[in-house]
């Protein structure tokens, strides 16, 4: 289960009332699914780069996603904890079954095997109990004792080894020392690897731009693409049909266009003002096409800002960083 990370995706198309409802319901079931005795985590959030549909869970999915990137560019620094518990299982697991079979042939008589044997496995349960007390075994390090059953009665205990003292003490001395030892080592190697930079994942995703919004001039925030891409084909149908110069427009003829909104002249003005990025009196394909996104803007009731917000700089005028 450690290697299973749940991401309840998209849950910005719910309210917060129906995103509680969601959450506990596939809490719940998750529990049955998994058999986990514990909670298991669930990142909530809206992973992609489009706007939220409902604003009111945004800080929460802002953490949410803050907190799964964390999780994931940890990964690599867990792998070796992982593999080393993997082994601790894996070995503990050899040891008691070493010792449950070892014990098993150790109590067959010289007549009468197939009857004991059957015996044995009827009552597998005290003969966990003996080995437990015997070798001072965790109950927890036991296998299921009806899997263990079955698989047994298809075994010949004759065939089981005797019980290895020096093997035994050998897995022991590997839990005990050996393991522990080489835990110790981790903390060093994660040192010298933050020292040289290797420490941490870097690029796409864990640069953890902001969550885009999806309203009025705050849409496009945090998105990858420019937000008048969305609608650019369409105006520069336009901007091709108007006459240019070295592939520009002039405020005049610009004029002519911007005023079917029927906006005011000073809306039109600081729309204007706003379009020309680069401030040279003319509109390039991407400033007429921003002067039409801000024209969308304030007809949709939202106010146009008095500096042109960094999101909506024209790409090809940005600064490289």
């Amino acid at each position: 289960e450690d290697k299973i990370r749940i991401v309840l995706n998209k849950a910005d198309m719910m309210n917060h009332q129906q995103l509680m409802r969601v959450y506990g319901a596939m809490m719940w079931s998750l529990a049955r699914i998994l058999q986990n005795p514990e909670v298991s985590r669930i990142y909530v959030g809206s992973f992609w780069n489009q706007p939220l549909i409902y604003e009111g869970n945004r800080e929460l999915f802002e953490m949410e996603q803050d907190d799964l990137f964390d999780d994931l560019e940890a990964l690599p620094r867990f792998a070796m904890v992982r593999r080393l518990n993997d082994l601790i299982k894996r070995a503990k697991a050899a040891r008691i079954h070493s010792l449950i079979v070892s014990y098993l042939k150790s109590q067959l008589p010289m007549i009468g095997k197939d009857a004991k044997k059957k015996d044995l496995i009827k009552h597998l349960d005290v003969v966990f109990e003996t080995v437990q007390n015997q070798y001072g075994v965790p109950a927890a390090d036991f296998p299921d004792l009806d899997v263990m059953k079955e698989k047994l009665r298809k075994q010949d205990f004759t065939k089981f080894p005797n019980y290895d003292k020096a093997l035994i003490a050998k897995v022991d001395k590997m839990l005990a020392e050996d393991i522990p030892r080489i835990m110790s080592l981790l903390p060093g190697e994660e040192q010298e690897k933050n020292r040289m930079g290797l420490g941490t994942i870097k690029g796409g995703v864990f640069e953890k731009v902001a969550m885009p919004y999806g309203k009025g001039i705050d849409a496009g925030i945090g998105e990858n693409i420019w937000i008048v891409t969305r609608d650019k084909s369409k105006y520069d149908d336009i901007f091709n049909n108007l006459e240019q110069q070295n592939g520009k427009i002039t405020g005049r003829i610009a004029r002519d266009e911007l005023v079917k909104s029927k906006l005011s002249n000073n809306v039109l003005g600081k729309i204007w003002r706003l379009a020309d990025h680069d401030q040279d009196g003319l509109l390039d394909n991407e400033e007429f096409a921003l002067a039409m996104h801000l024209i969308k803007v304030k007809c949709e009731g939202s106010q146009l800002p008095e500096e042109l917000p960094a999101h909506l700089i024209p790409p090809s005028q940005r600064k490289e960083d």
